[in-house]
């Protein structure tokens, strides 16, 4: 059997102390149901149930408790907010407050320390209405900075008097704030109580308001001005509006954009007017530092984005054309890489900045670009300028312009533009640049070097129209490099066919690729024939070599009849028999044009040897027959057409290697000149290159070239109609034009089009619709 417990009596109690009264402590009397006093009972008895219960009667406070804790904390108050010492300990004063909540007086209280805190803060009122000086000071607009300044230390005071104070009620009457207060939502925590009072009667007095925010911008604009500031006392007052809530986005940041918009707009105004684009541009990115560092110093974060807006909007904003047109040319013409990259931070920070600037950046390339182009004075010099200023762009766009794609495409659409304004020419330069650094006297870069430059021409190579143009100058002069022998390297040389065909195509290079493969075999067949002359009976002075060209792959070269030696007939036959001898149905087709030799020549000097062209050789073995010849006598035996014939004997006679001497003197060579040859010419080296006229591209060459160019497009042009309409059938005259737009790939006319279109039909290729003209049909 188990003991029953026994009743617990009820207690409570009032356990008093000296500084007050403590929470009152509730016990509660736990009895079982259907137990007895003392008796015994089984082991398995019925359950019983806890029962817990309230006191009988709640303990009642001494008389006069409230009243007088309250007095005390009334004083606690009173001392705190004249900056004197309490008499009271702080942690008696608290528990004071606690014994109050807990005995539900808690709604007095919060409305008796919030009457004590509202008459204190509505008699600081008084100290700011005794300033004599407040009323003139408003009518005078803010001029009188002294008193403003004494103003505003006397309110910055004021302030953090009462933070300090507010601060140290709140640590007494902490319960209150964390128990009643908490649980009423509608209620604001003590701090926030005195901010509230604060901003109902200090700074919503508008005198006080005004006076506090024209002397906060006051000190803002003399900031600006580059006068030092109290930005201690900036930064308090400004957040002292700031935790006010809205007094600091209604009052202040309003006035404060609006002063700043104003400013910024007289400025920007004034300095585009004084100042050079470079000296402006430092200035915007001085402001703008200038404006972010006052954020983080004393502004409301919140600022931030609205300032340098406003700053941003009314110095660059608003400018934005006029500083490109009055310095962009001059920064890009001078390279001024610092003052550009400036440019491009700046614009790219204002919307539409950097579609304005992309504008102008076109523009000026396209105009830069013109003056390169369409000036014939210029040709000489024309691709190393192109070079140059792709190079310019290029760095700009890399260093100022963060590699930016739109730059860089708009870049190109630009280059494209102002190369194709003047067609044919530049792709005619590039090859004759091409050439230039490929040829053997070129000595001017390591390979390394020449490769860099053949990569730099390709890129301008792309942007021209007219590749064909370029391929037939190109052509002709790899041919004459071939041919003399004068390449600088054949790696340069496949180097570059490479190149040509990565960006053209197969078909762009296959002829120039069947050039060197002539030239490869060409060297086959010379062996054999030095080996077959070997064998022959007579096998002649002369040395000959002779290259083999394929009719499709080179130039076309007009047949020249000239009147060469026996001997040069005689190694034509040999060679004519040899070759024909090995390929059955061919025929060969002597270009004397492209032919050169090495001449042997004695002088009083001493020996000589001359390189020349087969023309130059005619003409100076004549002088093995006599000393003087007439222009007459040396055209009739030479055959060589009048006009070469004057540049042959122009440079044997007039050049710096004077073999014959002219009678009359003079550079030009007119008919009944005389020529003689020069016994006593002197020269200090042996073997003596004359300045070989074939060499040199006349004018005609280059009418001719450029006339096969567009002889060869006419044939595209006809083949490519033929092709769509074939495949068509039937099109009409728009659709057929733009087709052939997609198709071809060097510019052509609308006019041109219609004219190899009437052609076509002249030639009963295509026909036109009996009642709508506009309408093709292809002819079977």
């Amino acid at each position: 059997m188990a003991d029953e417990p026994q009743k617990k009596p009820h207690l409570s109690a009032l356990v008093g102390h000296t500084n007050g009264l403590t929470k009152p402590a509730s016990l509660a009397t736990a009895t079982r149901a259907g137990g007895g006093g003392g008796g015994g009972g089984s082991a398995t008895a019925s359950s019983k149930k806890l029962v817990i219960k309230n006191f009988r009667e709640r303990p009642k406070l001494p008389d006069n408790y409230t009243q007088d804790t309250w007095q005390k904390l009334h004083e606690a108050v009173g001392a705190i907010q004249s900056s004197i010492s309490i008499k009271y300990n702080l942690e008696e004063l608290y528990q004071a407050v606690e014994n109050l909540c807990s005995y539900k007086v808690s709604a007095t209280l919060y409305k008796q320390l919030r009457q004590v805190c509202e008459d204190h803060v509505k008699a600081q009122i008084l100290q700011f209405r005794e300033y004599p000086f407040l009323l003139v000071f408003l009518n005078r607009c803010c001029t009188d900075s002294l008193d403003s300044l004494l103003f505003l230390k006397k309110i910055n005071k004021c302030w953090q008097d009462h933070c300090r104070q507010m601060i140290m009620i709140r640590s007494i009457f902490l319960f209150l704030d964390r128990t009643y207060v908490l649980q009423n939502s509608m209620l604001p925590s003590i701090w926030d109580m005195g901010l509230e009072l604060f901003r109902n009667h200090v700074i919503s007095d508008k005198q006080v308001q005004n006076k506090t925010i024209d002397g906060i911008l006051l000190l803002i604009e003399r900031e600006r001005n580059g006068e030092a500031v109290d930005r201690s006392l900036l930064r308090s007052l400004l957040s002292m509006l700031s935790d006010l809530q809205q007094v600091y986005k209604e009052s202040f940041e309003q006035r404060f954009l609006e002063e700043t918009n104003c400013l910024y707009a007289a400025e920007g105004q004034r300095l585009m007017q004084e100042r050079e684009v470079p000296e402006y541009l430092h200035h915007v990115s001085k402001r703008l530092e200038e404006e972010g560092d006052r954020v983080i110093t004393y502004l409301d974060h919140s600022t931030q984005k609205p300032l340098i807006a406003c700053v941003e909007k009314q110095l660059l904003g608003e400018h934005l054309s006029a500083i490109l047109q009055k310095g962009l040319d001059n920064l890009l013409d001078e390279n001024r890489i610092s003052d550009l990259t400036q440019m491009y931070q700046l614009f790219s920070r204002v919307k539409g900045g950097q579609q304005i600037l992309l504008q102008h950046w076109s523009e000026y390339i396209k105009n830069f670009g013109t003056t390169i182009v369409v000036n014939p004075e210029k040709d000489k010099d024309m691709v190393q300028e192109l070079l140059d200023f792709k190079d310019k762009v290029d760095h700009i766009i890399e260093v100022c312009f963060q590699k930016n794609e739109k730059f860089i495409n708009l870049m190109k659409e630009s280059f494209e533009t102002f190369i194709n304004k003047r067609p044919n020419k530049p792709a005619e330069l590039i090859a004759k640049y091409v050439d230039s650094k490929l040829r053997a006297g070129n000595k001017e870069a390591t390979d390394e070097e020449l490769e860099r430059i053949l990569d730099k021409i390709m890129i301008i190579f792309r942007f021209i129209h007219g590749k064909d143009v370029f391929e037939a100058f190109y052509k002709k002069d790899l041919a004459k490099r071939l041919l003399v022998g004068k390449s600088a390297s054949v790696d340069a040389e496949k180097s570059m066919l490479s190149k040509l065909k990565h960006e053209c195509g197969a078909a762009f290079t296959s002829k120039l690729e069947g050039m060197f493969k002539d030239m490869e075999l060409s060297k086959d067949v010379m062996v054999q024939f030095k080996q077959y002359m070997q064998n022959q009976s007579d096998p002649g002075n002369i040395d000959l070599t002779v290259n083999i060209l394929t009719m499709g792959y080179w130039p076309t070269y007009t047949p020249m009849e000239v009147h060469l030696n026996s001997e040069m007939i005689k190694l034509q036959e040999v060679f004519k028999t040899f070759y024909l001898g090995k390929h059955s149905g061919r025929k060969l087709q002597w270009q004397t044009t492209l032919g050169h030799a090495v001449l042997k020549a004695e002088f009083k000097e001493g020996k000589k040897e001359f390189q020349v062209s087969l023309f130059q050789t005619l003409v100076l073995l004549m002088f093995n027959e006599g000393d003087e010849f007439s222009f007459e006598e040396i055209k009739m035996a030479t055959g060589v057409e009048d006009s070469e014939l004057r540049r042959t004997l122009q440079s044997l006679a007039c050049g710096k290697a004077r073999v014959l001497i002219k009678n009359p003197k003079g550079k030009d060579v007119e008919d009944g000149d005389k020529f003689i040859f020069n016994g006593d010419f002197k020269h200090k080296l042996f073997r003596i290159k004359i300045n070989q006229i074939q060499m040199k591209e006349t004018v005609e060459e280059q009418v001719s070239t450029t006339e096969r160019v567009f002889q060869d497009r006419q044939y595209q042009i006809d083949a490519a109609i033929v092709r769509i309409m074939k495949m068509r059938k039937t099109l009409g005259h728009n659709l057929l034009v733009s087709e052939l737009y997609n198709q071809l790939k060097f510019p052509v006319k609308p006019g041109d089009l219609k004219k190899r279109i009437e052609s076509l039909i002249d030639r009963d290729y295509m026909e036109r619709d009996k009642d709508n003209p506009n309408q093709y049909h292809y002819v079977a």
